[in-house]
């Protein structure tokens, strides 16, 4: 009877550690790393953007600022917007002021199934900022090279390091930067790409700085997050 009660209790233990084993690999840990801005390397996975490409007159960088007394490095995404022309341009765009960072496209898919949230930490400058998701294409029709776009305001307070924590379910689909209006659901677990970006025209959040002008943001880093 002993040893029974024995085989028993140790087929239990071993039940209740797959069971543990399965819900661990199910569910994912409470933070995800997608991006760190702490060394030039890191900085090789993006690339800039900006309205000069059409004409306009707006310029952007990024680039790694040394931590002071010892403290880690960032980056720093900053530039000038204008909402300017230049002379002779054969573009014909509607707006210009607008400048972003975009990420190279991931080797695969990023996985975001299980998180509800996007977190940057930021130090700013009064603007408002444009956080994009990039998914595999499904929306548009299938001979569009585009990726899908998932669009959300991100205020990026001026003097102080502050997280900013956006809802998966805040980000709306967009096609060259207007908002589809449609019915329609991210897949979290195809994301291609991420951008952070900004235009003069602000908007977002109300006494956001707003205009043309210099623009600067610091970025540590951004995770895909969940509640516990």
């Amino acid at each position: 009877m002993s040893r029974f009660r024995s085989l028993w209790q140790a087929s239990v233990n071993a039940t209740k550690k797959a069971l543990t084993w399965e819900l661990e690999e199910w569910v994912p840990p409470v933070e995800k790393c997608i991006f760190k801005f702490n060394s030039k390397e890191d900085l090789k996975t993006w690339h800039l953007y900006s309205d000069s490409e059409y004409g306009g007159l707006s310029s952007a960088s990024l680039e790694i600022k040394d931590g002071a007394n010892g403290s880690y490095c960032t980056g720093v995404f900053s530039g000038n917007l204008s909402t300017e022309m230049s002379e002779g341009s054969k573009w014909n765009i509607s707006r210009s002021g607008f400048c972003g960072m975009r990420s190279k496209k991931f080797d695969g898919f990023i996985d975001l199934d299980g998180y509800d949230s996007i977190a940057l930490r930021l130090k700013g400058d009064g603007r408002c900022y444009i956080s994009t998701i990039y998914t595999e294409n499904w929306v548009n029709s299938p001979g569009q090279a585009e990726d899908n776009s998932w669009q959300a305001f991100v205020f990026a307070p001026k003097g102080n390091w502050y997280t900013a924590k956006v809802p998966l379910t805040r980000y709306l689909p967009t096609w060259k930067g207007n908002v589809i209006d449609a019915e329609m659901e991210m897949i979290p677990s195809r994301v291609v790409g991420m951008s952070l970006s900004v235009n003069a025209q602000g908007g977002g959040f109300i006494g956001a700085k707003s205009g043309a002008g210099a623009f600067r943001v610091e970025i540590d880093w951004i995770k895909a997050v969940r509640r516990p």
